[in-house]
C-alpha cells in the first residue's frame, strides 16, 4: 500500500519538529504494512491511529493507497477536529 497526504495532511506533518515527524513516518510505514482497522465512528469514513499519547493521524483506506487526512500534533487539535465532525 502507498501513502499519499492531503494538501492540509502535508502542511500539518511539515509544521512537526524533526523527531516527531520520524515517529509519525514509522506509524505511516506500519499502517502501509498492516491497517488496523480503528474507525473514528459511524457515519464518519475515517480511521485514526495513535502515534503517541498525544498525537494522532487520521487516515482513509482507498484500494491501494493509504490518503493521511491529518497529522495532529495535540490531543487539543485533534478533539477540536473531531468535535467539528458532529
Amino acid at each position: 500500500m502507498e501513502a499519499e497526504f492531503t494538501p492540509k495532511a502535508r502542511a500539518e506533518f511539515l509544521s512537526l519538529d524533526k523527531q516527531l515527524q520520524k515517529i509519525f513516518q514509522k506509524h505511516i510505514i506500519k499502517i502501509c504494512k498492516m491497517p488496523p482497522r480503528r474507525h473514528m465512528r459511524h457515519g464518519v469514513p475515517c480511521h485514526v491511529e495513535n502515534v503517541t499519547r498525544q498525537t494522532r493521524i487520521v487516515y482513509n483506506e482507498e484500494e491501494k493507497t493509504l490518503l493521511i487526512l491529518h497529522c495532529f500534533a495535540t490531543h487539543k487539535e485533534y478533539e477540536r477536529w473531531y468535535r467539528a465532525q458532529e
